[in-house]
């Protein structure tokens, strides 16, 4: 491919969309028990990438990390080279409830309402593929970057994330440090802020840190016809009640304004006014996003949700020991000492053990202005001419959080166009995506790519 040559490679829709249809069909599902988990399925997918992809399985080395791989394509300079991220383990799904089976891959509608129903074709086989897609066409075109690239897919971002951490110390081993890593993240999003109709593409650049932390009450069990006052397991649930009704702080990091900015600069009527003055006010926005959304409140203020709980092993025994997990995902400009502190300090009693559990602090701030932005959001213009391309801090965890010792432009962003309902089918029934997005997002990476 020359350098006039167009970005557009989604060249062969249909066949691109059965490789996609393929890889969704295996049910590569993570599970926190290690031992319950199909490693036999994860070979498969493994096993599959060459077949589907020769041309890239020939232009790019690959090495095995686990389950977990990198594949470098040299470039044709010895500059900083650039990381894209995806995963492709998929949170544990069945068939129960969902309009087409989970590992079906069914395709539904037609044109641009064609729908791929299937776990993992947003969350995240559907970035990872269409970076496999991109590659492959260029390949085959006879393209080469400037400077190196790497792919890391990750198998256990759904879990711990320790392929992803793996690949990231051996590049800080090798001294590799990248000009841009892009992992998972914002989306392409229509109607999220009032009074801007244009599209919007929102880039993560931060995320929070993500805590389980567990709270454990002991003390003598017995039989359950002659309770104490006070079993373990209404210290804990008032536990749990003090927590909810201590909310943590509000506030609006510098990328929270940042965003608000450059969004209100694109709105309509009285809201722009309000909007383009952000930083002097400031307490009125707090207190807004504190109210507009259950998505907003978690932008201004570290979240907690109490996901897990344990008692008794006999519907007739008193409990020895109650425990609940609380998930925390901590704001950025907090720590996770410091979220620690706080639900001690909510809970007011001794007796409630408070114990962090895989602890990840906020990862640092990547930059939103400079050549690694710039040429991110010139990719993502090229195929959403309209986007307004905007920072924010990603709600979430990814696996890119394990890269931002070895590089300080670690963006977050999928690039395809998501609804409210496909946004809220991830990590749930009825995960799917519109397969003429998905083939755009294609053309995005791809940009990106010859711009490496």
């Amino acid at each position: 491919m020359t350098d006039g040559a167009p970005d557009r490679v989604a060249d062969r829709p249909e066949e691109a969309l059965e490789r996609f249809r393929a890889l969704v069909r295996i049910p590569t599902m993570s599970r926190n028990a290690v031992e319950e988990t199909d490693w036999e399925a994860f070979e498969r997918f493994i096993d599959a990438l060459p077949r589907l992809y020769p041309a890239l399985h020939s232009a790019l080395e690959r090495e095995r990390h686990g389950h977990s791989l990198l594949y470098r394509w040299r470039g044709r300079a010895d500059g900083a080279p650039s990381v894209l991220m995806a995963h492709y383990d998929v949170v544990p799904a069945t068939d129960e409830g969902w309009t087409h089976p989970p590992f079906e891959a069914a395709v539904t509608g037609a044109g641009e309402e064609r729908l791929l129903w299937g776990r993992g074709a947003i969350d995240d086989k559907g970035a990872l593929v269409a970076i496999l897609e991109a590659v492959e066409r260029l390949v085959v075109s006879g393209f080469q970057p400037e400077n190196d690239v790497y792919l890391s897919f990750g198998h256990d971002e759904e879990t711990v994330g320790s392929g992803a951490r793996a690949i990231a110390e051996l590049l800080r081993e090798r001294g590799i440090r990248p000009a841009l890593v892009l992992d998972e993240g914002g989306a392409v999003v229509e109607r999220i802020f009032p009074g801007v109709s244009a599209p919007i593409a929102v880039v993560g650049v931060s995320e929070k840190g993500i805590t389980s932390v567990r709270l454990v009450v002991e003390q003598d069990g017995g039989h359950a016809s002659t309770p104490p006052r006070m079993t373990a397991t209404v210290r804990l649930a008032r536990a749990i009640t003090r927590i909810a009704g201590r909310p943590f702080p509000a506030r609006l990091s510098e990328t929270n304004l940042r965003m608000v900015e450059t969004l209100g600069a694109h709105a309509s009527g009285p809201l722009r006014a309000v909007f383009t003055r952000a930083r002097r006010l400031r307490p009125l926005l707090v207190a807004v996003f504190g109210r507009l959304s259950d998505e907003t409140r978690a932008i201004v203020r570290t979240t907690t949700a109490v996901t897990q709980l344990r008692g008794s092993l006999a519907a007739n025994a008193l409990p020895e020991t109650a425990e609940a997990i609380v998930n925390t995902r901590i704001a950025v400009g907090s720590s996770v000492a410091e979220t620690l502190d706080h639900l001690r300090r909510a809970i007011r009693d001794d007796a409630v053990r408070v114990e962090a559990l895989d602890a990840s602090e906020p990862s640092p701030v990547s930059p939103c202005e400079g050549p690694q932005w710039e040429r991110l959001a010139a990719s993502i213009r090229s195929v959403h001419p309209r986007a307004v391309v905007t920072p924010y801090v990603m709600l979430g965890a990814s696996d890119s959080r394990h890269f931002t010792g070895i590089c300080e432009a670690v963006y977050r962003f999928t690039p395809f166009e998501l609804s409210a309902g496909e946004r809220a089918a991830l990590h749930a029934r009825d995960e799917r995506i519109h397969v003429a997005t998905w083939l755009r997002g294609i053309d995005v990476y791809a940009h990106l790519l010859r711009h490496s």
